[in-house]
């Protein structure tokens, strides 16, 4: 991994905590409440699953990787 991979990992990770996920009707009903405790925990929800899909992309493709890279080291 070089350092610009590094660099830009390290950013999505920094500001990922930002990050607030909401649609215009969920976000306009939570706003009405005044609750921001369960405004909030659906924030948290929405972007744990957002993050899911992305995360099982990156192992998979991880194991591809060394699937890949394992029959390459192979004597043929």
């Amino acid at each position: 991994m070089n350092v610009k991979s590094r660099l830009i990992l390290f950013f999505i990770l920094l500001f990922s905590t930002y990050a607030s996920g909401q649609c215009a009707m969920c976000r306009a009903a939570l706003e009405s409440t005044g609750d921001n405790g369960m405004a909030e925990g659906i924030n948290n929800g929405i972007v744990f699953l957002m993050a899911i899909p992305y995360i099982l992309v990156v192992v998979i493709g991880y194991v591809i990787y060394r699937m890949v890279k394992k029959t390459k080291n192979e004597p043929a």
